[in-house]
């Protein structure tokens, strides 16, 4: 039988068939050892095949194979015995959810995020939520950040979980595609995902005054079938996001305005650092290029630590 993984506790996975029907299935130890230096070999979306286990009260199954995967997002893995965590696969579209404070998303995740979804040809829109807490001052930072990425190509849209604000129009673009929201714990993922499909009733909880961080309240990742015709991938909050697998020299390519430029630079292996006569550095001086871009680019490529407490207007 085949069908797409909709849950992953770690060790049980919930499979659902293209008829709908759903079973608990677990992994055949052979896949812990094919070289997938992952924490977890089978990612929710994943397409997998299985068969029923015959010889127990309950019916189970036990996957054998996992079909090539279109794309997935992948980071590296706080367990230091495994290389990467993938979050999701074979994702049509990503809602990467913002919030300016309560809890504060800096540029840093962001453009990591951003980097390894272009990398895997998946389109992002950005979520900035909580728009109808912010102060006047706060806004005019959420339509500064819009723009920096309205540039670049992004789109971005300002929402309110609670309120429904401009929910309609996410219903509308999720509509017969396979959308995974992620963002910080805290930002309001499950709370948007029960706006757009109230019937789910996802757990929520406070942000933490103390640290005004968000508190876990999705353990696993889950996929959810909509009303109106698309997934949902619901994923815990992410603390970090370290960039996997690139090179140097193709860690540009994943900034949109970068890669534009890089063929005016004087030199093919240009790094966009010290060289001389960089299109990209001569981009960064005439403002063409927002200084936070750059700041995760050259970060990213010296591969420092994300979690600087800088934000984007403090250049």
């Amino acid at each position: 039988m085949t069908g797409r993984v909709y849950k992953s506790t770690g060790s049980w996975y919930t499979v659902k068939t293209p008829l709908g029907d759903a079973y608990q299935c677990r992994i055949k130890g052979k896949f812990r050892i094919q070289g997938i230096k992952s924490t977890n070999p089978i990612a929710v979306g994943d397409i997998v095949d299985f068969e029923l286990e015959t010889n127990s009260d309950d019916v189970s199954g036990v996957i054998y194979n996992i079909h090539n995967r279109t794309n997935y997002i992948v980071r590296k893995s706080v367990n230091l015995s495994k290389q990467t965590h993938i979050i999701s696969a074979n994702i049509d579209q990503v809602f990467l959810m913002i919030t300016i404070d309560n809890p504060p998303t800096l540029t840093s995740f962001i453009d990591r995020f951003l980097v390894t979804a272009e990398a895997y040809s998946i389109k992002t829109i950005l979520l900035f939520n909580k728009i109808d807490t912010y102060s006047e001052d706060t806004l005019l930072e959420v339509k500064y950040l819009a723009h920096v990425y309205r540039k670049i190509g992004y789109e971005c849209i300002g929402i309110s979980a609670k309120t429904g604000q401009h929910i309609d129009k996410v219903k509308k673009i999720m509509k017969g595609k396979v959308s995974m929201f992620a963002g910080h714990s805290g930002v309001g993922k499950s709370t948007l995902v029960n706006a757009i499909e109230p019937t789910l009733n996802l757990k929520t909880k406070e942000i933490s005054n103390q640290h005004m961080q968000g508190q876990h309240t999705t353990t696993f990742a889950e996929m959810f079938d909509t009303s109106f015709g698309g997934k949902i991938i619901d994923t815990p909050g992410i603390k970090g996001f370290g960039v996997v697998d690139m090179d140097k020299e193709e860690v540009g390519d994943y900034f949109p305005e970068i890669f534009a430029l890089k063929q005016d630079c004087k030199f093919n292996n240009c790094l966009h650092l010290q060289e001389p006569k960089c299109a990209v550095k001569d981009a960064l001086e005439d403002d063409e290029i927002a200084y936070s871009r750059y700041r995760s680019y050259v970060q990213i490529l010296e591969g420092e630590d994300e979690n600087y407490r800088t934000d984007i207007w403090d250049n």
